[in-house]
């Protein structure tokens, strides 16, 4: 288990495939940690520098009983940047992550040099929709909202597949303050006027039944950012690199091969 400690707070991060390798960052959405992930991993080819990390308040990082904002959770990813003195960096985020992942392009250009976001948006929801998300986790804990949010996540059918209780579990044992904590982040971020500045090679994917980023909100993101490039994945859900890891993945190769040896 490798850990941070950023500011009092400990940050559960892991690092596999080649430490010389050019480093990809990938960040989670709400309500999954870095598991999210595992199935990229396993795809991604030798010589690669894979690093994932628990946002605050999921997985084995800290919950701190506090208020988080969309700048607490990007300085916490930073400081896992500069902890491993990384350079030439992607970052690979989703959702959450994805905001995550906005907000530090924008903030450094030199040291984050490619971008993919999938399945986000530059605001998500409506300060209305969290609120009464984050009354409902007050209320009964994250189980209690588990059947509504994954039937968001996911493409119908989906339910079937044996990988589908890990999601739930995952979710599920989600710390309930950490989860309402990132949604009132959330419900405050807003990256409208910041992200039409990212200057890196972007890669922005949707799925065509994503119940939590719709395509046309996640086109739109797009099309805020110069030269982006953008796919929609047809028949997967807000979590396309858990239902089809290898279409995602052959996104993602073809991106960082085109970008990195052009």
């Amino acid at each position: 288990m490798a850990w941070l400690d950023h500011q009092g707070i400990g940050l559960h991060w892991r690092e596999d495939g080649d430490p010389d390798g050019q480093p990809v960052v990938f960040l989670n959405s709400l309500g999954t940690d870095l598991r999210l992930w595992d199935d990229v991993v396993l795809r991604l080819p030798d010589g690669v520098r894979l690093i994932r990390m628990d946002t605050r308040g999921h997985g084995l990082s800290d919950a701190p009983n506090a208020a988080y904002s969309l700048d607490d959770l990007t300085e916490d990813a930073g400081a896992l940047l500069d902890h491993l003195a990384l350079s030439d960096v992607t970052i690979v985020g989703v959702s959450l992550g994805g905001m995550m992942a906005q907000a530090l392009a924008v903030a450094r250009p030199q040291q984050i040099t490619r971008l993919v976001l999938s399945n986000t948006a530059v605001r998500m929801g409506t300060k209305e929709m969290w609120q009464s998300r984050i009354a409902a986790v007050e209320s009964g804990g994250v189980a209690s909202i588990s059947d509504a949010v994954l039937d968001r996540w996911f493409a119908p059918g989906f339910r079937a597949d044996a990988s589908f209780g890990m999601w739930r579990n995952i979710l599920d044992r989600t710390p309930d303050h950490g989860y309402a904590a990132c949604c009132a982040a959330l419900a405050q971020a807003d990256l409208s006027d910041t992200t039409p500045g990212i200057v890196q090679p972007t890669l922005v994917i949707s799925g065509s039944k994503d119940g939590a980023s719709p395509p046309e909100i996640v086109q739109r993101l797009a099309e805020l950012i110069p030269g982006a490039e953008y796919h929609e994945m047809q028949g997967v859900g807000h979590l396309p690199m858990a239902e089809d890891p290898d279409r995602f993945v052959a996104l993602l190769q073809n991106f960082l091969q085109k970008e990195t040896f052009q």
